[in-house]
């Protein structure tokens, strides 16, 4: 594992010490872990799947959570092919999915929230609650709430819902960790997702938008941090949590690979947003207690340095296969790659290597959020 440049050294060390108190916490708690980043097409969808199917192989019982308006997870997971698709899911499963089960929130019916229905997949430990996109309706009304509760009261307990439903819904069905995948905004639905988090991991891919994307959740994050602190009431029927989430890193994907490592201009970027990620955005991460220590990082043997998770290149072709057949690169059969000869072979060797990636991302992820502690159930 590479070594934290000399000059960024002191930047880390002076700021990020173990906290007791939050290694203690994360023991009992089922993790809510949020995947974003504003800038679109860092590969969010797919890690959630991926990591979460990963996680279950491990022998977590693991719940993926479609946030994202736009539904493309819940798509992937159920082989969706167009509207009617969804309508007919929707009719068929009520209170499976996301936006329905907040519905006496935001009507306003005095009624309490309720879990919601979890949809199996091929993986016997991994699970969906899906996406509607009658989510991005309710936006206008949370940011209404986060602005002006504290002049309508009644409004005091949107913000929190939406979380409070995901964390109901993990503890009546034995979930060890919620993966969510959000949107690519900085709107008051995907603050009031991330603030109601426990941990987050920010995806990126090695370019110019996505290193001014960081530099952005560099001013965005704090403000999203005070902007609930009025909503972390325990009064309230739907508080957030004490503790703001916690940042566990980011990861390196959509690169092409050569010789096993980011080709050398892909590597330039991945290099460029690590030092973005270490002068801008841990420093006021640490200043708002919301990221874990070095020592913490270190410990989940990472593939990089603080704080990058690991390096996943390019799909390429794998990707058409996993999404024809709802599973997985790493998860493809032979049979599956439709493929024969040297075409066949270089194929599952790079389906095996990812397999081995994710893998350890699922490692990582589980001893960064204490998922590690846990008896693991038998694996599918």
């Amino acid at each position: 594992m590479s070594e934290v440049p000399a000059q960024l050294n002191s930047i880390i060390d002076t700021v990020l010490r173990y906290n007791p108190r939050h290694l203690e916490r994360r023991k009992t708690m089922i993790p809510i872990i949020s995947l974003f980043n504003h800038k679109g097409g860092v590969s969010k969808t797919t890690t959630a799947f991926n990591l979460g199917w990963a996680m279950a192989d491990r022998g977590r019982r693991i719940l993926i959570v479609d946030a994202d308006p736009q539904c493309n997870l819940t798509g992937t997971v159920l082989n969706f092919s167009g509207v009617n698709d969804f309508n007919t899911f929707y009719k068929d499963n009520p209170g499976a999915n996301i936006s329905d089960c907040l519905t006496p929130v935001f009507k306003g019916t005095g009624e309490q929230l309720a879990p919601a229905t979890i949809t199996p997949t091929p993986n016997k430990n991994l699970f969906l609650l899906a996406g509607n996109i009658d989510l991005s309706e309710n936006e206008t009304q949370i940011s209404v709430a986060l602005s002006t509760s504290a002049a309508i009261p009644a409004l005091q307990n949107i913000p929190g819902s939406v979380c409070a439903l995901l964390r109901m819904t993990a503890e009546k069905n034995k979930i060890d960790a919620v993966i969510v995948d959000m949107s690519p905004s900085v709107g008051a639905l995907n603050q009031c997702l991330l603030m109601g988090s426990d941990y987050f991991i920010v995806p990126t891919s090695p370019d110019y938008y996505c290193n001014q994307a960081i530099s952005s959740l560099a001013r965005v994050l704090p403000r999203w941090n005070t902007g609930v602190s009025l909503f972390r009431n325990s009064a309230l029927a739907y508080p957030f949590p004490i503790d703001p989430p916690k940042f566990c890193g980011i990861i390196s994907q959509r690169y092409r690979p050569r010789s096993g490592n980011p080709a050398y201009s892909f590597q330039q970027w991945i290099d460029v947003i690590k030092e973005t990620v270490l002068k801008e955005l841990v420093p006021v991460l640490v200043t708002n207690k919301m990221t874990v220590s070095v020592p913490e990082f270190n410990s989940a043997s990472p593939s990089d340095s603080p704080y990058n998770l690991i390096n996943i290149a390019d799909f390429n072709s794998l990707i058409a296969q996993s999404q024809k057949h709802n599973v997985p690169v790493f998860a493809l059969s032979d049979v599956q790659i439709e493929q024969v000869g040297i075409i066949l072979q270089t194929m599952k060797t790079s389906r095996d290597a990812f397999q081995k990636s994710f893998d350890a991302l699922a490692n990582s992820i589980e001893v960064i959020t204490g998922v590690a502690k846990k008896v693991p159930k038998k694996k599918p």
